[in-house]
């Protein structure tokens, strides 16, 4: 099971990596929850999830290739639900000239579906600066 979850947290990775927008929507539930990086505070796919507009939006604020990987991965899972949570590095120049090099916390919830593992639950965050400044902390590097 551990080793199902992986190959999920992969092909997402994957799908990022070479902005494929119909392998970024494969691997999640029809009706699935993400708390992203970017606002609103809540998506739902049968509410305001971006979808594959979205994403491709997304995909295309990089001037070039999107870097994506992830260090240490833990996955726990049971017969019907599992989750995994890793750190997760994201890298690449952007289309108004800026780059983008960050870390942050992803914790996946999945569910499995008609035989299937489906993510159903995204969490991305980064820690707080807790100097009253309000300001999210995507400076921080695991090492």
């Amino acid at each position: 099971m551990q080793q199902e979850i992986i190959a999920i947290k992969d092909r997402m990775i994957d799908a990022i990596i070479s902005k494929d927008v119909d392998a970024s929507i494969q691997v999640f539930a029809r009706e699935s929850v993400m708390y992203l990086l970017n606002p609103p505070l809540r998506f739902k796919t049968s509410e305001n999830a971006p979808g594959a507009p979205g994403i491709k939006e997304w995909f295309d604020t990089f001037e070039g290739p999107i870097q994506l990987s992830y260090q240490e991965l833990e996955v726990t899972a049971s017969d019907q639900v599992a989750f995994c949570h890793s750190l997760d590095h994201l890298k690449g120049m952007r289309t108004d000239g800026t780059y983008t090099n960050m870390w942050y916390r992803e914790t996946l919830g999945f569910q499995k579906i008609d035989g299937q593992w489906k993510v159903a639950h995204q969490h991305q965050s980064f820690p707080m600066y807790m100097d009253g400044s309000g300001k999210a902390a995507s400076d921080l590097k695991p090492w």
